[in-house]
């Protein structure tokens, strides 16, 4: 090869080497899910010019998606069509597990603090008074219940208000309708349920959207208090993509725009979590099964026995696992 050839051979290798972006100038946008707390108009409109601020500082494309139940966003994620996620405790733990998700974020409320609370609520002129008083009569009510995945409006309410009361909330009232957060609060201003279990953020909203709905409230139970809502990504998200993500997220709410931006979504800013924040969503998730399967009479005494071992099993290795905060 004479030495024309190899500079020309050079040069063609050098182009073709600047030709292919390294792996992080390809990502040019992500996809980011919204659990379906309340109809997807509300949220966009909530949600969108934090959004908006996020592909400016970023530059990324950043587009939003929507499912009709808090499974969508966690499939989603899983196959890698959202990438980027707000979610509850329980949905953003079914995402660790199943969808490669992990926590980085979780939301600052309005007031600064850093978690929210399972409501059960009627109507302001209900006969129901306390949590007894929906035990009691739960024959003879209709029960707004959450979606599935719901931290605050199933898996919280179904330990401490029901599974606490030997409850089977899914069988023992005289209808139960599951719902999000917003269609149940306005369900029970409407009085087209007795009583339904909300997130108390849900209900701040509310009074913000709809104060005249959200008078026709009445607070009957409060659950112990929930980590506030975590913001999970995939793991295997670009490293400089996370960089850029979590910088914009951690800064985000320090001028009086952005605090009204934040204010319409209930929060002040974010801070900085882990998985470690799911650890108590994990033991209230196995001790929830455990109730479950102490009060099955179907079962023979040795597979009960044996399915109890198994679920002590995995709550030993779980306090085993403990974040030293716990």
């Amino acid at each position: 090869m004479n030495r024309r050839s190899v500079i020309a051979h050079v040069l063609a290798v050098t182009a073709a080497t600047w030709a292919i972006p390294p792996a992080a100038a390809l990502v040019r946008e992500v996809n980011f899910g919204i659990i379906a707390t309340e109809s997807s108009s509300n949220l966009k409109s909530a949600w969108q010019p934090l959004l908006d601020d996020m592909h400016k500082a970023t530059g990324l494309k950043v587009n939003t998606f929507f499912a009709p139940d808090y499974a969508g966003v966690i499939e989603a994620m899983r196959f890698n069509k959202v990438q980027l996620a707000w979610m509850g405790n329980k949905s953003a733990m079914e995402a660790v597990d199943r969808a490669q998700g992990e926590v980085f974020a979780k939301v600052v409320n309005v007031d600064g603090s850093l978690g929210y609370w399972s409501l059960m609520i009627v109507h302001k002129d209900s006969p129901l008074k306390s949590l007894d008083d929906v035990i009691r009569s739960r024959k003879e009510l209709t029960l707004g219940f959450g979606d599935p995945n719901s931290t605050s409006g199933t898996l919280v309410p179904g330990f401490y208000a029901f599974s606490a009361n030997k409850v089977d909330a899914t069988r023992d009232f005289k209808r139960m309708v599951r719902a999000n957060h917003e269609t149940n609060i306005l369900a029970v201003a409407n009085r087209q349920v007795d009583v339904a279990t909300v997130a108390s953020d849900g209900v701040e909203r509310m009074k913000m959207k709809m104060p005249e709905k959200a008078a026709e409230l009445r607070e009957v139970w409060r659950s112990p208090l929930i980590a506030s809502d975590p913001l999970v990504w995939r793991r295997d998200l670009d490293v400089e993509v996370k960089r850029k993500l979590r910088d914009f997220l951690l800064a985000y709410g320090k001028d009086a725009r952005e605090k009204e931006i934040l204010k319409t979504l209930t929060y002040s800013g974010f801070t900085a979590s882990d998985n470690g924040q799911l650890f108590a969503i994990r033991q209230l998730e196995l001790a929830r099964e455990r109730s479950k399967v102490e009060a099955d009479a179907a079962l023979a005494a040795a597979e009960k026995s044996q399915k109890l071992a198994e679920i002590d099993a995995r709550l030993a290795e779980l306090a085993r696992q403990a974040p030293r905060s716990q």
